[in-house]
This record gives C-alpha cells, sequence and structure tokens, in this order.
C-alpha cells in the first residue's frame, strides 16, 4: 500500500513508521540513533528525521562550498572536466545511494555520510594532508579532521552538533592503501551505511581517477591489465556497474548483516588501485607538482607561526600583519593547521603569491 501522509498526525512520526514498514532488518533507524552531542530542541516543524537534518546541516556548510576548489587528484586543474573534491563526493554519495536503496538501508544516513567523509580535506589533495601531518605535532588526518570541522570548526565554532551515527561514519570513512574488507571490525563505522560509504568510496575513486587519469593522457585504456578488464569491463559506467552489482547480490545472499564482495571482484579492485598507485599517483609529473604544493604549505605554515592570525568579516581567520605572541606553542599549532586545512587550493596560491613574491613597484 502506498505512504500517504496523513494531515493531522505528526509527519516526523509518520515518516518513522514508513521506515519500519520499509528498510531492512540491518537498516540504521532514526528512532534508534543515539543522538546528538548537545540535546536540542526539533526547529524543523516536526518534518525531518534526525539524519535529514544532518545531510542539510552539512550541504549548508561552508567547508562543504568550498570542496568545488580542492584537489583531487590533479592540483587546480585547469581543464572543465577533471574531478574535484567536491564532483568526488556526490559520485560517492549516487554509489552508496544506489546500493542503500537496492539493500534497503538507510539512504538518507548514507548521504549525509558521504556528503560529510572529506570535509576535512586539505588544499592540494593528499599533498597538504601529509605535510600538515608533518608540521603539526599532533599529527594531521584528514578523516579525523572532518570530525573536527563538524564538531567544533563549522557554524562559528559551534560546530554542526550531529548525530553519532553520522560522526561514526565520517570518521571511519577512510582506508587509505590498507584492505577493502578489514577483518578488524573496530575499523569499521558502526552502521551499515557508514561502511557502505567506506566502500562506495573506493568504487568512486579508483574509476574516476582513472577516468581521469586517460583524460589528461597519463594513461592510455590498453594499459589497464586485462585480468582487470575482464572483471569490471572495458567502460567507466561498466566498470561502476559490475563493482556495485557485485557487493549488492553478494551482500544479498549472505544476508547476515555484513557487506560481501566475491573474491574475484575484491581481487579486481585491489589491483586497479595498485595499478592506480604506481602508474598514476606516483607519475613523476603529478608528484612533481605535489612537491611544489607541499613547500607552499610548509611556508605558508611557518609565516603564520611567526605573524599570527587575526578574526576578518563574518568572523574568518586571516593572516596577521607583524610578528605574534602566542598564547602557547600548541595553540598556535592547532590555529594554524586549522586555517591552512580549511583553504582551497586557489586561495592558498593566491595568498602564497601575495605574502612571498614581489609585486611590481611604480613611482607613479
Amino acid at each position: 500500500m502506498a505512504f500517504t501522509p496523513v494531515i493531522g498526525r505528526s509527519i516526523r512520526k509518520q515518516l518513522e513508521e514508513r521506515e519500519e514498514q520499509i528498510l531492512s532488518p540491518y537498516a540504521t533507524l532514526n528512532k534508534h540513533s543515539r543522538g546528538r552531542m548537545r540535546p536540542e530542541e526539533d526547529d524543523a516543524g516536526d518534518i525531518r528525521l534526525p539524519f535529514q537534518r544532518d545531510r542539510d546541516r552539512i550541504t549548508h556548510s561552508k567547508t562543504f562550498r568550498r570542496l568545488k576548489h580542492k584537489t583531487q587528484v590533479f592540483l587546480a586543474p585547469t581543464g572543465d572536466h577533471y574531478r574535484t573534491r567536491l564532483t568526488h563526493v556526490l559520485e560517492v554519495s549516487q554509489i552508496a545511494r544506489s546500493m542503500a536503496s537496492a539493500l534497503c538501508l538507510n539512504e538518507t544516513l548514507t548521504e549525509a555520510i558521504a556528503l560529510g567523509h572529506d570535509l576535512g580535506h586539505t588544499p592540494f589533495g593528499h599533498a597538504g594532508e601529509a605535510t600538515l601531518n608533518e608540521l603539526h605535532p599532533g599529527g594531521f588526518r584528514h578523516y579525523i579532521h572532518s570530525l573536527r570541522v563538524v564538531d567544533v570548526l563549522e557554524n562559528r565554532g559551534q560546530g554542526l552538533n550531529l548525530t553519532f551515527e553520522v560522526r561514526n561514519g565520517i570518521v571511519k570513512h577512510s582506508k587509505g592503501n590498507s584492505e577493502i574488507l578489514p577483518k578488524d571490525h573496530s575499523e569499521l563505522a558502526v552502521t551499515l551505511e557508514g561502511q557502505l560509504v567506506r566502500l562506495a568510496d573506493i568504487i568512486a575513486y579508483v574509476n574516476h581517477d582513472m577516468d581521469d587519469a586517460l583524460r589528461s593522457g597519463i594513461l592510455q585504456g590498453k594499459e589497464l591489465p586485462k585480468a582487470i578488464r575482464d572483471v569490471v569491463g572495458e567502460r567507466h559506467s561498466k566498470r561502476i556497474g559490475a563493482m556495485v552489482r557485485d557487493l549488492i547480490v553478494e551482500t544479498l545472499q549472505a544476508d547476515d548483516g555484513m557487506l560481501h564482495i566475491s573474491e574475484t571482484m575484491l581481487a579486481a579492485i585491489t589491483d586497479l588501485r595498485a595499478f592506480l598507485y604506481e602508474n598514476v599517483y606516483r607519475y613523476y609529473k603529478v608528484h612533481n607538482e605535489f612537491e611544489k604544493a607541499q613547500r607552499i604549505i610548509r611556508d605558508l605554515y611557518a609565516h603564520f607561526m611567526e605573524y599570527g592570525l587575526v578574526k576578518g568579516p563574518g568572523d574568518d581567520w586571516e593572516p596577521g600583519e607583524g610578528p605574534v605572541e602566542w598564547p602557547d606553542e600548541k595553540t598556535a599549532h592547532r590555529q594554524v593547521c586549522d586555517y591552512i586545512a580549511g583553504m582551497t587550493d586557489r586561495y592558498a596560491l593566491n595568498l602564497y603569491e601575495h605574502i612571498f613574491l614581489p609585486k611590481p613597484w611604480s613611482a607613479r
């Protein structure tokens, strides 16, 4: 029977009932959320469920908007068709939602985690992340910083006050170059939706990074090993479809509350990722640009440690004008790291030029 909201009854209550009727026993229901760090009154007129509100808070945040000018693989690409960090999270969200829909998991929770999972990424992609990890005494990992963004830095220092499930999915999304399906469950999100985003992330990036590498001329289609092509297909859409279909079918057949991928597909994805690391991410032209970007981050970091930061219009940080006495070294590193991590590629480049490069002078 079709679900039709009834006027006079709480819309939120009806939405919760629909979740119970439609979603899998393994799905995470809004009514079972562990809640937010700070309790708050429902200010949405009782028409949105908690995970919907989380998704909306993320998409309306300043940090989310800045993702459109942050590197995915190629630094500050001039071509209109190369991926940025924003298009990456949108592709992850689409893939994750497709799988969540087929598995009858909570699509809105999945979408919220996917849209928020990379909010902590630095300018210049992993080159910026590696540099801040060297410079900041506490280290730096983008997935941990993503959680700091939504907990502390957004909304004028008040954070977004997201639900536990979204926050947990964000901080547990990353896998680096480790196992795609780790045996240690402590590495995974507590919800299947969060685990799904982790897998959607790798499905998205191994496919769109290869697509961008082909567009740039770094790769030729025939270079992809035949053993991989035989499993995932020859074309971009075929490869994504094969990976998504495999996960859905294997998970539904197992029906044990865990995500599954066939051994054949898991090997193909693992080999494809290794192929990209060797032939794209470590390609000398990409690597050389990353080294330049790292020098920019190092010089900016040292400058801000010496000259400080001040609050500008809109309560945002701006470079200070002269040597400063920080309250303590820990505060200095924390504020400088937060400031640089939030920069877009072009902002970092423009600021570097403004601070370090001489300007033409005229007597007129």
